[in-house]
């Protein structure tokens, strides 16, 4: 009997195969106490090396020159392996109950995981995943899987699709190497690095199924449908059929989509749009450059925060904006200031109760902390020297708080001057438009700076007083309210008025349904996932946007967003 059954999609595509069940036994957590302390540390010392021997194993296996860098993914897990946090606490945990060593590291993971819990920001919030990935590892090894190479047990995994509870980036990336076709798992996020590694390895995957194991036996037929998270378990004949035909459109689609790698972003009535990418990690240049992209439209800097005690020094953050300066060959590269809050502070021992998106995060937490702020603002000013940058302060909500950054980057100019080192006195600073207060002032803040940024992913969740994080609301999280469509209208116009150049880098510029409306609102720099570039460049360059604008005219009327869904439906249609 055929059966549906709903995720989320977070990689494109379309896969039909025999399902391949994954089963990660339970492993049972008991307390014990313990006589000889010093042996148990020693058990426990010698899962973590066990542990890093099994990562480093699966690293040789990595195929040379892959399209995607993925050992940084490993190297993500090898690093918090070494971090104190898991490796250093658990045995003061154990010398201080004289607990077992699967105890103490369940009672630390616990507490780490709860400051994960406690993160309003989607991405990191769903790094508590890598979290509980790593510890399970070290659990299996304090239980007996003592194997450096026991992933490569799931062998014959060519051809199929693989259900599992969940998957760590090691697991993706053997399979991958063995050919599978995709994956769905019970547990994950859209932001979750096993979701951005299929999405950069083109696997297409469903991941947050919650339950949907009893309803799947080994061998069943699965279809897949990564864009949508549907999957179709024991399908019948028609809609086997309808995906088949679906399957082969989207080969042709991608292929025709190769083929404009190179051409201009213009639309069919000869307006240029700038058409940029979004990238998390100087890895990910990789696929920037895969789809053609001229440019960084948004370089996410979090990155060098997370996993660690103690925030990067200026020439870490200077290497790590050098390698995407010297990837991109002269391309303009947009570097994000730090966007993290107050109960994100994974050094932290304790997580915060106030509601984090209101709280002391991005630029507020720079500002009330120089120590953070500055090796960052130093780094990209010496970049600056080296190639065409752009520097984006986030979710900024006052003229004091640009006065306050304007007056911090005039010392650290003086500064770099006496000390001879090299900037460009001329480099761009921009802000990003996420706070409705800003998005109405954006007349009275575009003539104080050279470019703004319209970040659509918070600019939603404030403007609609929801937390796009909490399942008990976040189907309020609407791109098509009236409210947040007038909002950047209003931010387009008064940017365009000043003649200075605005931009969106959130995610409702990267969604293909709403590219032919951000046109018609006035758009004309999309920054977007690499993943989803050469969808939006086609739709640009198959739109006209004259025509465009008098159905934008028509919709902006509307005064519910389920009439103006609608309406966009038929325009894109």
């Amino acid at each position: 009997m055929s059966l549906t059954l709903h995720g989320i999609g977070v990689s494109k595509g379309i896969a039909i195969g025999k399902v391949h069940v994954v089963r990660n036994d339970i492993l049972e957590i008991s307390h014990k106490t313990i006589t000889k302390v010093d042996a148990e540390v020693m058990r426990f010392k010698n899962a973590i090396d066990l542990a890093h021997q099994q990562l480093e194993h699966i690293k040789e296996q990595i195929p040379k020159n892959p399209t995607v860098d993925i050992t940084a993914f490993i190297d993500s897990h090898l690093l918090m392996l070494e971090d104190s946090l898991l490796a250093k606490t658990p045995i003061d945990l154990i010398y201080e109950h004289s607990c077992n060593a699967e105890w103490a590291l369940q009672m630390q993971s616990n507490e780490i995981i709860q400051i994960f819990e406690a993160m309003d920001d989607p991405y990191l919030s769903s790094r508590k995943n890598d979290v509980e990935q790593v510890v399970n590892r070290i659990q299996r090894v304090l239980h007996g899987y003592t194997d450096i190479s026991f992933e490569t047990t799931l062998a014959f995994l060519a051809n199929t699709i693989i259900l599992a509870d969940d998957l760590s980036p090691a697991d993706t990336v053997l399979m991958q190497h063995q050919g599978i076709l995709a994956f769905a798992t019970e547990y994950g996020g859209t932001t979750s690095h096993t979701a951005i590694l299929a999405r950069s390895l083109g696997i297409p995957a469903i991941v947050g199924l919650r339950r949907a194991r009893p309803y799947i036996k080994a061998d069943d037929t699965l279809i897949i449908d990564g864009e949508q998270g549907v999957i179709f378990v024991s399908p019948d004949e028609h809609c086997l059929r309808h995906y088949q035909i679906r399957q082969n459109e989207q080969k042709h689609f991608r292929a025709v989509l190769g083929k404009i790698k190179s051409s201009p972003t213009v639309s069919k009535d000869g307006i240029p749009i700038t058409l940029h990418a979004n990238i998390e990690f100087p890895e990910d240049m990789d696929a920037v450059k895969r789809v053609g992209s001229k440019g960084v439209g948004l370089y996410r800097t979090e990155f060098l925060f997370m996993n660690r005690h103690s925030p990067p020094e200026e020439d870490e953050h200077f290497d790590a904006y050098l390698k995407v300066i010297n990837a991109m060959q002269g391309g303009q590269v947009t570097i994000r200031t730090l966007d993290l809050g107050a109960d994100k502070q994974i050094l932290s021992n304790h997580a915060t109760n106030c509601n984090s998106a209101l709280g002391l995060r991005a630029i507020r937490l720079c500002l009330n902390n120089s120590k953070l702020f500055k090796p960052q603002l130093r780094a990209i000013l010496r970049a600056s020297a080296l190639g065409q940058v752009r520097m984006m302060i986030p979710m900024v909500t006052s003229f004091q708080e640009l006065e306050q950054i304007f007056i911090i980057i005039k010392e650290i100019r003086a500064e770099l001057q006496k000390k001879s080192l090299d900037f460009d006195p001329k480099m761009p600073f921009g802000v990003m438009l996420e706070v409705p207060a800003m998005a109405i002032c954006t007349d009275l803040l575009a003539p104080k700076v050279d470019f703004l940024s319209v970040g659509t992913n918070d600019l939603i969740q404030y403007t609609l007083a929801i937390d796009r994080g909490d399942e008990a609301v976040n189907y309020l999280y609407d791109p098509l309210h009236p409210a947040v469509l007038r909002l950047i209208k209003m931010s387009i116009d008064a940017a365009t008025r000043a003649d200075k150049p605005i931009s969106m880098c959130g995610e409702m510029a990267s969604d293909s349904k709403y590219v032919k409306l951000l046109l018609g609102l006035g758009l004309r720099y999309f920054s977007v996932n690499p993943e989803s570039f050469l969808e939006v460049k086609q739709i640009i360059n198959n739109s006209n946007i004259k025509d465009l604008t008098k159905f934008t005219d028509y919709t902006m009327a509307m005064n519910s967003s389920s009439k103006i869904a609608e309406s966009l439906k038929n325009i894109n249609s």
